[in-house]
């Protein structure tokens, strides 16, 4: 069994980390230099960044904030947020990002994905997946979430591993900010449905539900924010938790 991993993501606005409720009604989280710093020290397996208003504001990414986080954490980190060409990704990979995410992007011209997976290789690929639940169908969601698309979820998926990405970054919208545990079955089928890692995003509020999205959800790795920013859970308890209750991590500071 692969060892599961513990993500903590900095949603990052007018360069501070915010959280949010579904994907609005956002408030100030802390200085993301200081809290990526405080996550690889606690023993985070590795750091998402997300710029989430880079797309709706028709900028790129904001590459001296990931210089700076980049040099301040020794875990693998990505990065996402309005990058739409090999150019974009090779900029961020010298500011010192280890992978990229994409979502609008790739959604918007799918061949994004064979481009970058042939240009880095897919180990830098990661692919995004905002979804909702809508009229009894999982729609994929871009520009942050606002703009639902024609994309069916775990379709979408499995063409995103077809196209060479090499992980999957799976937001629930209905879940996200809410606290009330990860959309267990949807991550299940993701899951099911794609041979690559899938990152569940989006409810995570206590220990056990970190515990049912790796075993009912067989997520390869559970990310959050604001439990981590607010310091409602501890990295290192969650991860002897997990540890206690059956599920491989790995071994951190």
């Amino acid at each position: 069994m692969l060892t599961k991993r513990i993500i903590p993501c900095l949603d990052i606005k007018d360069g501070r980390t915010v959280k949010g409720t579904n994907f609005v009604n956002l408030r100030d989280a802390g200085d993301p230099v200081a809290l990526a710093a405080i996550y690889a020290e606690q023993g985070a397996d590795e750091l998402v960044f997300l710029d989430i208003t880079a797309t709706v504001d028709e900028r790129k990414t904001l590459i001296e904030l990931v210089r700076n986080v980049a040099h301040t954490i020794n875990i693998p980190f990505t990065v996402g947020g309005g990058i739409s060409s090999v150019a974009d990704v090779s900029a961020l990979l010298n500011a010192g990002a280890d992978k990229i995410s994409i979502n609008s992007s790739a959604v918007r011209n799918p061949d994004l994905i064979n481009e970058l997976a042939l240009e880095f290789g897919s180990q830098c690929i990661v692919v995004a997946i905002d979804t909702r639940y809508v009229d009894s169908e999982h729609i994929v969601h871009t520009h942050g979430g606002r703009k639902p698309t024609t994309l069916r979820t775990i379709a979408w998926a499995r063409e995103i591993e077809e196209r060479g990405a090499g992980e999957i970054l799976l937001t629930s919208m209905d879940t996200d900010g809410t606290k009330a545990g990860f959309a267990l079955e949807l991550t299940a089928q993701i899951s099911g449905a794609a041979n690559i890692p899938v990152i569940a995003s989006g409810g995570a509020g206590t220990m056990d539900h970190f515990v049912d999205v790796f075993t009912t959800g067989k997520a390869d790795a559970g990310l959050a924010a604001s439990i981590f920013h607010f310091k409602e859970i501890d990295i290192p308890a969650l991860k002897t938790y997990l540890r206690e209750k059956g599920v491989e991590m790995r071994i951190t500071n």
